[in-house]
């Protein structure tokens, strides 16, 4: 540790930190425009000047580090002064610059209300400039729907730049010219390629680069803003919902260092408009053929006529994607109730089981613990596709220091360099064999990782491939007492959480196959499952929130609320338990699933012994303690599930690895519902088609 006088406070901090960052040790602000905290450093805006004693001028802190300073000729530790007369005027001048080409047009612009360039202005600058000048002007540039320029405001402090070639690893955007020709563009003002390019408009610190799809509909100050969690993917990513009356404007993240640090995807952000098209907002009621509107009583009266009249082992139950913890229990004792036994959750056909333990559906070394990894083997997934956040901390963790990736699958660009080691299990039993040089790599690791996707599982010898996945990972020390090296990539939300409540086939039930099979069941309610086609000869009652497949194939819609209109329990792809918090009411007639569930239930004459959300949560957790600890990763023993599934056996066939997921941006009904992601999927196929050529 090194000591340092901040403004006369004395404060230790280890030398290798920057005199920006002891100064906030030491409790001052430092303002800034291009330094950003997880970005690398680049020095361009010079706002975070400081002087510090002992040197000809002022210093740029984010840039200076702490062990460069000199001690004083006593031995004095070091002094920066944050609030001097030279550290004031340094900032005003600088700030005089970077205003010089500035246009004001403050009042019509969309980072008014959340700029810091206005903010900083006002806290910093003066009141007046010396420049009489014409201002430079600069082109508008055309980078993809997701993202408008106004590149007249850019100040060049590059934070665009640095975070899609560093943290993205798709260097869509750079500089080009000198001095005050340099411009921020695109190769050829294309559209960018990344999938988390949304997230510059939040780094811009001066309106140059906005959100597009929002452009002038909304104001900071109109907003109602509400902390939840995104459901896009099984990443659960924290994220903060905006909205104005009942309406969700806009959706941006949160820090959460243990997920998705600050960044979300761009379907997790652009996906407001789905949420208000193609809404289920009554129900209805197939009558010769064609769907009607009807009353609840009226849907109410039609399925009970229809499950009265069934067996129940000709009754079957699916849940989708996007469904909560809450609806999904409701609908499991409801059919516990009934005496139905044909349940599943598993939309893809995943060999998942929970009887096989926690350990063998989650991803045991968490997100955050991919940092610690020193070599990954991903078998059957794409994470760039799959979990994107995920995707972007095993590039964080290749960016500290040498990581050795190896992939079994469809060849992918995954933005860091690995080795595409085959297409299906055959690979993967070459690396048991120690047939493939790869093999001793991993062997040669203290902490290997073992990442299996659902493209490996959701077939029908996915539970030989995970047999043999987890005999590897044993094999090389991926799963020892101290180290859970071994995991399955879910991607979706509802899965992990489905598979904790047991949400699978009883004893002599069918499976999604089975159930959806032409004449296998009389009725099935389908909660939410759109990735599935009910075989002809069922009647099929559809709970969801947008009109997709599922609702097309229903014979009695029940309307429900979607994940910004309900307080709701998801676990995501590592066992994380966490909560979803309503931010708008659903619209029309729609409601909380879990309550339509247990409204139906008296009418079936099957009454759920609660009345509330709070008495729901109540029987689940006494059913299911570990869903209580909200944010925490419940303990599982990881050594004795890779001996279970080690011991699973089988033959897995020859046939490669395809991806679970065709198109990033398209994969739920909120999603497909959008007009914005549907035009990011067509410029991500034209990408494709081009690059196939």
């Amino acid at each position: 540790m090194t000591k340092l006088l901040v403004d006369g406070i004395e404060v230790d901090v280890p030398a290798e930190y920057t005199l920006l960052q002891a100064c906030e040790v030491a409790g001052a602000e430092i303002p800034r425009f291009c330094f950003h905290e997880r970005l690398s450093i680049a020095g361009n805006c010079r706002m975070c000047l400081v002087e510090l004693k002992g040197a000809p001028k002022p210093v740029a802190s984010c840039a200076y580090a702490v062990k460069d300073c000199r001690p004083g000729p006593n031995g004095e530790p070091p002094e920066v002064l944050t609030r001097s007369g030279l550290t004031k005027k340094a900032r005003e001048g600088v700030m005089e610059f970077l205003l010089i080409n500035h246009p004001l047009d403050c009042p019509i612009c969309d980072q008014g209300g959340h700029c810091d360039l206005q903010d900083q202005a006002m806290a910093y600058g003066v009141d007046s400039t010396r420049y009489s000048e014409n201002k430079r002007a600069v082109e508008e540039k055309y980078i993809g729907p997701l993202v408008r320029t106004a590149m007249n405001r850019c100040i060049h402090c590059t934070r665009c730049v640095r975070f899609l070639a560093e943290v993205a690893g798709v260097p869509d955007l750079g500089a080009i010219g000198r001095g005050e020709d340099m411009e921020i563009t695109s190769y050829l003002e294309q559209a960018m390629g990344s999938e988390l390019q949304g997230n510059v408009a939040d780094l811009c610190p001066v309106g140059a680069l906005v959100p597009k799809p929002q452009s002038y509909e909304v104001r900071p100050w109109e907003l109602n803003k509400t902390d939840s969690i995104d459901v896009m993917d099984a990443v659960g990513s924290a994220i903060r919902v905006d909205v104005r009356g009942r309406e969700v404007m806009q959706i941006g993240p949160r820090v959460n260092e243990a997920i998705n640090e600050e960044w979300i995807s761009d379907k997790t952000r652009q996906v407001v408009d789905g949420l208000r098209m193609q809404r289920l907002d009554r129900p209805y009621l197939r009558e010769n053929g064609r769907l009607r509107p009807a009353s609840w009583g009226e849907a109410f009266a039609a399925i009970k006529a229809k499950v009265a009249g069934a067996d129940p082992k000709r009754i079957g139950a699916l849940v989708g994607d996007l469904a909560g913890v809450e609806e999904m229990f409701a609908l499991k004792q409801l059919m516990g109730s009934l005496g139905v036994v044909n349940l599943d959750c598993r939309q893809a056909g995943e060999a998942l089981d929970p009887a096989w333990g926690r350990a063998a559906y989650t991803l045991g070394t968490t997100i955050a613990g991919i940092e610690e990894a020193d070599a990954v083997l991903l078998v059957g997934t794409n994470p760039r596709i799959e979990a994107a956040l995920l995707n972007v901390r095993i590039r964080k963790r290749w960016r500290m220091g040498v990581l050795p990736v190896g992939l079994i699958g469809e060849p992918a660009d995954l933005t860091y360099p690995h080795v595409h080691l085959g297409a299906g299990p055959e690979t993967l039993a070459d690396l048991a064999a120690g047939k493939h040089s790869f093999a001793e790599v991993l062997k040669g690791a203290s902490r290997p990782l073992v990442i299996v996707g659902t493209g490996a599982l959701a077939r029908p010898d996915g539970a030989a491939i995970l047999a043999a996945a987890a005999a590897l990972a044993k094999e090389i020390g991926a799963v020892t007492a101290e180290w859970n090296g071994f995991g399955v990539l879910q991607t979706a939300a509802a899965r992990a959480g489905a598979l904790d409540l047991g949400f699978v086939p009883g004893e002599g039930g069918l499976d999604v196959a089975g159930m959806t099979a032409t004449g296998a069941l009389d009725v099935v309610f389908n909660l939410g499952a759109d990735e599935v086609d009910v075989g002809p000869g069922a009647f099929v009652i559809y709970q969801g929130t947008h009109g997709d497949r599922g609702a097309s194939r229903a014979d009695v819609i029940l309307p429900g609320a979607a994940y910004t209109e309900k307080s709701a329990t998801y676990v995501n792809l590592e066992g994380r338990v966490q909560m979803t918090n309503r931010s708008g009411f659903p619209p029309g007639d729609a409601r909380e699933d879990w309550a339509v569930l247990r409204a139906l239930s008296d009418v079936l004459g099957k009454t759920l012994p609660y009345d509330s959300l709070g008495a729901l949560r109540r029987a689940l957790y006494a059913e299911h303690p570990h869903l209580a600890g909200l944010d925490a990763v419940a303990a599982c023993d990881a050594v004795a599930t890779a001996e279970t599934l080690a011991g699973l056996g089988g033959t897995p066939a020859k046939d490669p690895f395809r991806s679970p997921l065709a198109d990033f941006y398209l994969t739920n009904p909120i999603a497909r519902a959008s007009r914005v992601l549907a035009e990011c999927s067509g410029l991500a196929r034209a990408r494709g088609l081009q690059a196939a050529e």
